[in-house]
């Protein structure tokens, strides 16, 4: 049996996902062979792997960084939801059915313990060392009875726990404490020390504190992580976006040009799969910005309409604030617009669901000759093609059947039959999420948008979306090695769960 760590965290999106991506890619570079785990994950950013299993995205950028292929087992459950109190459930790779919350904490959680154990064992069996990743918080204590994610697994598999806290929301000391307080004796001593994240200042002025929290807890810290822009990659948890308003505005960087290119993508309900245009964000002169109001797309050079999860809910959004009458502007003006996925179906003249809303026939938006109806099987493929005389690559995962009646042909195979999407003037729609990574299509996309936009942009001859990835993963890597105690680290991940802690009975420290 191989080495293994839970790194948990004091709340959501306290930084999990990136130190597990650090702390493989560390790993890595030392030897080891590594692999990332997470027994379930609630994301609607997915990715789907070469044997056409749908996981989160973090688990698939997790096994990038331990340079290894992401496989099912390294996601085993993934909910993904439909709305606030349900979530359909994917086990192994392929939905098995929509849950409540209740329902799904209310039993079927702890059934499914048997087959995240399993997966752990064999990925233990094949590797050196695996870093898990809990979910939330721990201290959840409403929950902890079916909890198969943080102490549920850590106990059942004997790991040593690992706990994160964002220090940039505050009340770091506190929420560290109190996290370990809130545990069993039986969890408690599973957790070995703490991990400070996102840190600015000077790191002597927190010294005192780690040593006072040290002598209430008698568990150290393995290291203060400092504050770092541009790591925030695949999150699941939470969005970085508001869906209020305000925006997510991407660093521009100065244009190959003249001009910069604005993006703006439609907040719409249920996004799904954002990530798409991570890679059109990391053009040098390219802008990108999520907004939710019609007067925002004024000044976009291309619109992006995302995935979602609630493809009629998005509709109806996109209607209600007027961001529908809007893209027909657009069009008619033959002002760029892209769709994809979810995002490529609303686009269409009308929708079948009685799959994932119930609603029958819905009039589509209408710009592109396409017509859409939802299957209870879901595509979950990897395919390959070719779209403005570039290669393509890209992932599908989605219940919606598009039947193109028109228009020009989108990606298509080396013999220049039609394989998804169409065009009907500057207006695009694909099914193929990761397409914009594939350079050399997005640079041909890129050139297009800028003429029916009337740019004088022109893309950069030499982004490597694949090496700006290494390059983020690479800089995970060194934030561990760097300012992580990485001897005792390395020691706990070697040696398993800790023994001999104390126990802090809940409440107020002695």
């Amino acid at each position: 049996m191989s080495g293994g760590l839970l790194i948990a965290g004091t709340t959501s999106d306290a930084g999990k996902s990136v130190v597990t991506a650090g702390v493989c890619r560390w790993l890595v570079r030392q030897g080891v062979k590594v692999a990332p785990f997470k027994a379930q994950n609630m994301s609607l950013n997915s990715f789907v792997t070469r044997e056409g299993a749908e996981i989160g995205r973090a688990q698939a950028m997790q096994a990038q960084a331990a340079r290894v292929e992401p496989t099912a087992l390294m996601n085993p459950v993934l909910l993904k939801p439909g709305s606030d109190r349900s979530s359909q459930v994917v086990l192994m790779g392929k939905p098995v059915g929509e849950l409540s919350a209740r329902g799904y904490h209310g039993g079927r959680q702890e059934q499914l313990l048997g087959t995240v154990l399993d997966c752990l064992a064999e990925l233990r069996g094949t590797y050196d060392a695996v870093i898990c990743e809990g979910a939330g918080s721990p201290a959840e204590i409403n929950l902890r009875r079916t909890d198969i994610v943080n102490m549920g697994i850590a106990r059942n598999a004997r790991l040593p726990v690992l706990v994160v806290g964002d220090i940039d929301r505050g009340g770091v000391f506190a929420s560290f404490f109190g996290t370990v307080a809130l545990l069993s004796r039986e969890d408690q001593e599973l957790v070995a020390g703490f991990l400070v994240n996102k840190f600015r200042g000077d790191v002597s002025l927190l010294e005192p504190g780690l040593e006072m929290l040290h002598g209430l807890t008698g568990r150290r810290s393995y290291g203060v992580l400092p504050f770092q822009h541009g790591l925030g990659i695949d999150e699941e948890d939470g969005l970085r976006v508001s869906l209020r308003g305000a925006v997510r505005e991407s660093e521009v960087t100065s244009p190959v040009g003249e001009d910069i290119l604005r993006v703006a993508v439609c907040a719409i309900p249920l996004m799904s799969n954002f990530t798409d245009v991570d890679a059109l964000a990391a053009e040098p002169g390219v802008v990108v910005r999520f907004v939710d109001r019609a007067e925002e797309l004024a000044d976009a050079d291309l619109v992006v309409i995302p995935g979602t999860r609630g493809t009629v809910k998005a509709l109806e959004w996109l209607r209600e604030r007027g961001l529908a009458d809007a893209l027909a502007r657009r069009a008619a003006e033959g002002l760029p617009v892209l769709g994809i996925c979810g995002g490529f179906q609303v686009l269409g003249e009308h929708i079948d669901d009685e799959v994932e809303s119930r609603r029958g026939h819905v009039d589509g938006l209408g710009l592109l000759p396409v017509r859409v109806w939802f299957a209870r099987e879901k595509t979950l493929t990897r395919p390959v093609g070719e779209a403005l005389g570039e290669r393509v690559e890209g992932y599908e995962i989605h219940h919606g059947v598009a039947e193109v009646t028109g228009g020009d042909a989108f990606i298509s195979d080396d013999h220049g039959h039609s394989l998804d999407g169409c065009r009907v003037g500057a207006v695009w729609g694909t099914h193929w999420h990761g397409s914009l990574e594939s350079d050399g299509f997005r640079r041909a996309f890129l050139r297009e948008v800028a003429a029916a936009a009337g740019r004088r942009f022109v893309p950069a001859a030499d982004t490597s979306f694949a090496a700006l990835r290494e390059e983020q993963l690479d800089r995970l890597g060194d934030l561990i090695e760097d300012h992580a105690d990485t001897d005792a680290l390395w020691r706990l991940i070697e040696s398993g769960a800790p023994s001999g802690l104390p126990f802090i009975p809940p409440g107020a420290p002695a």
